[in-house]
């Protein structure tokens, strides 16, 4: 099946290059255009409906009309002067608060003439105007501000939904300003647009960054113009296709996508994508050097034959970790899983066919203008650290073992933080956020929500709670509880609690799954029914449900990976070599991430999706580039010279592709540590690590070093060359350099 794909398209290279071409760009329009249609904010909407929180806001849907995309942001409303309002004042804001929610907001660039979304093309196009919900809440206790809250239906993470709160906050900045008052936002859209404003520069500054350490890497490698920019190019457009295929499905199927879900796969298909083309272009080079009289085409068909065989392995070892996903309980994961899986797929099939063809098409010229095709390549620094493998395998393996050891001690202590991630930066937002919580209990802008239903379905009245909102007052760390609202239909309640701890902390998550939740349970009154809703209480509940999948999540992916290994390797000593390292460099990573992000930096503990994001890429692509050295290093073991030697000659040609490769894929996740996330810091910083770890310790060092020292007993029971582990074999021995080792060579390899 590989080699008929890579075949076929080596054979008709063009029509595969401009048949990828329309699909991905057509493909990737899709995408940007739906994306928002196929995405979801609310982190509540992902956990199961046995969870107390989960029925929250499915009361708060079904009785009070709060969708999930519905965003609610505050505005803090104040004289110039910083004195109390008078009572004139707060006429004025009741006044002003009533004219902004009669009054239509529209897209900044329909302000004059206002689209119907009938005018429109309905698969494709949106109208996001609307008439806010304004009300007036409360007012600081020294009267010096008083809130507004306005709710906007729209997903929070639309551009779309972004331009229209511009239009509002002009639009209330400029009616407030006419009546000799100021204003300040925060919640829901305001921090949304705000952060985003603050963070687009540098985003766009890592990403120039990233591309150019990326062609610049390519550029110092190959020393080649097309080497540095075609494979970048291909993997923009595949990527296209696959997060094409990916919004697609999800609309199609009626899944939603968690807002992470497409920047986390653009990252991965950035690098792996690069990682793919790289392993063809390092063995095509090789070949042709080898073979400077042979058709590029036919060169080209074999690499990817025999490199494809290599890669399709590692890819379907990455599909595999993460399909394992699709058994977690938390939705978010769930479809995390599923959908890297898909594109890792789609990357699969581009490496087997776009990318053998490009080689086919630009043949010799992939190259120019860089001779080394013409000479003999030096042993360089590869060959002399397989030289070095070879001679003291001992040495090297307990080294690398020792070093990500002493990494691993960093995991003691480990705490987890199931917190969203605030982010460092001034915003307008924030400012505001902070001097409300200067007068006001910090969960004033966020607070914790008690939803209580009749099980009957009997009409209810604010005296049927009984001494419910008055026990919850009494709660500590509650600072104060609002005043019961009825909804329409008078058959359910909600009960406000404004919580001095933030509602982002472990302090506030703590106190409604432990305190509040208590008293709810033992003071509503019978024949009612009571939910604990809101941030706090969604995380709290999200906590509990990751801790489960992570018990579940970890064994059946390690075991599944170890089954691949055992299918593909043909060999349980190999297999068990390549999933302690894995195992090990998992341990390593994680312990480093919490050396630096708790004890250094004394965060409140490591981010709750860090271990499984970790785990999944750590293992995943460890065993990815493992499999590669392994692939190459039988190969060699396949002939006549001792086990020793093959293994240094294996590092000497495929050490260069890994840690290429390796470089491209940790600056990949790297660029996402820059940002100001807290989540995305740690990922980004601990993934990138994470992969170096897996190139430079584990795949040049500990895999090689255990396969010299083992020899061709590594392969048991099945040896190099079909030999079972009862026959004969060549004895290990040192490296032998010849002059054969430092020139290309006249064999033939062979799918």
């Amino acid at each position: 099946m590989i080699r008929a794909l890579t075949g076929f398209s080596t054979r008709h290279p063009w029509k595969v290059i401009a048949l990828w071409s329309m699909i991905g760009i057509f493909l990737a329009l899709v995408a940007a255009a739906l994306m928002p249609r196929a995405t979801q904010a609310q982190s509540g909407d992902f956990l199961p409906e046995s969870y107390d929180s989960a029925a929250a806001l499915r009361i708060a849907e079904e009785k009070f009309g709060v969708t999930s995309d519905a965003s609610t942001v505050t505005i803090l409303v104040k004289r110039p002067d910083g004195k109390p309002l008078t009572g004139a004042d707060q006429e004025r804001i009741a006044s002003v608060a009533k004219e902004l929610g009669s009054r239509r907001v529209t897209m900044p660039d329909a302000q004059d003439t206002p689209t119907k979304a009938d005018d429109q093309i309905p698969f494709f196009a949106e109208d996001y105007s609307q008439t806010p919900e304004v009300g007036v809440g409360m007012t600081a206790p020294d009267r010096t501000f008083e809130l507004l809250s306005v709710r906007l239906e729209g997903n929070a993470v639309d551009t779309g939904m972004h331009n229209l709160f511009r239009a509002f906050r002009e639009q209330a900045v400029d009616a407030f300003a006419e009546v000799d008052l100021r204003t300040g936002f925060t919640g829901g859209l305001a921090d949304q647009v705000d952060t985003r404003d603050a963070e687009e520069p540098t985003q766009r500054v890592v990403g120039m960054v990233m591309l150019g350490l990326i062609v610049l890497i390519n550029v110092l490698v190959f020393r080649s113009v097309a080497a540095a920019f075609i494979p970048l190019l291909a993997v923009v457009v595949v990527g296209g296709a696959a997060t094409g295929v990916i919004v697609g499905g999800a609309l199609l199927t009626g899944i939603k996508l968690d807002t992470s879900t497409p920047s986390m796969i653009g990252v991965v298909l950035i690098g792996i994508g690069v990682d793919y083309f790289l392993f063809l272009l390092f063995r095509f080079r090789e070949l042709l050097r080898e073979r400077p009289d042979a058709s590029a085409r036919e060169v080209a068909a074999e690499v990817g034959a025999r490199v494809g065989t290599a890669v399709t392995s590692a890819a379907l070892t990455i599909v595999a970790a993460f399909a394992t996903l699709g058994i977690a309980t938390f939705g978010q994961f769930r479809v995390l899983g599923p959908a890297v899986a898909v594109s890792v797929l789609v990357m699969l099939l581009a490496s087997l066919t776009l990318m053998p063809a490009l080689l086919a098409a630009t043949g010799r010229g992939m190259f120019w203008p860089s001779r080394a095709l013409k000479r003999a390549p030096r042993p360089g620094l590869a060959g002399k650290t397989g030289e070095l493998l070879a001679r003291r395998p001992l040495i090297s393996l307990l080294a690398g073992t020792v070093l990500l050891g002493a990494l691993a001690v960093g995991m003691t202590g480990i705490r987890i933080d199931f917190g969203q991630g605030g982010t460092h930066h001034e915003t307008q937002a924030a400012a505001t956020a902070a001097e409300m919580a200067r007068a006001l209990p910090a969960g004033v802008s966020d607070p914790a929500t008690v939803y209580v239903t009749a099980s009957d379905g009997q009409r209810l009245s604010a005296g049927d709670l009984g001494a419910l909102p008055g026990e919850l007052a009494r709660v500590e760390g509650v600072g104060k509880v609002g005043e019961p609202v009825l909804n329409k239909q008078r058959d359910a309640a909600r009960v406000d609690l404004y919580l001095t701890p933030d509602s982002q902390t472990q302090a506030a998550r703590d106190l409604v799954s432990g305190p509040v939740r208590d008293t709810v349970a033992a003071h509503t009154p019978k024949g009612l029914e009571a939910h604990v809703g809101g941030t706090a209480a969604i995380f709290a509940d999200i906590s509990t449900a990751v801790d489960e999948d992570l018990k579940t999540v970890f064994p059946v992916a390690a075991a599944l990976i170890a089954l691949i290994l055992l299918v593909l390797l043909r060999s349980v000593l190999a297999s068990a070599v390549l999933m302690l390292s894995v195992g090990l460099c998992f341990a390593a990573t994680l312990g480093s991430a919490t050396l630096v992000f708790q004890h250094a930096l004394d965060r409140p503990g490591v981010d709750f999706v860090l271990p499984l994001v970790l785990f999944l890429f750590v293992i995943a692509i460890g065993t990815d580039y493992n499999i590669l050295i392994s692939d190459r290093i039988r190969e060699e073991m396949e002939g006549p010279r001792p086990a020793r030697a093959a293994v240094a000659r294996a590092v000497r040609h495929t050490a260069p592709a890994i840690a290429t490769a390796g470089v491209v894929l940790a600056a990949s996740f790297g660029s996402l540590a820059v940002g100001s996330n807290a989540s995305t810091q740690q990922i980004g910083f601990a993934t990138g690590l994470g992969i170096l770890l897996s190139a430079f310790v584990l795949s040049i060092v500990l895999v090689p070093a255990a396969a010299a020292l083992l020899g061709r007993r590594i392969w048991w029971p099945v040896r190099p060359g079909g030999r079972t582990g009862h026959g004969k074999h060549t004895k290990s021995a040192p490296p032998v350099r010849t002059t054969a080792d430092h020139r290309p060579e006249s064999r033939t390899t062979t799918g």
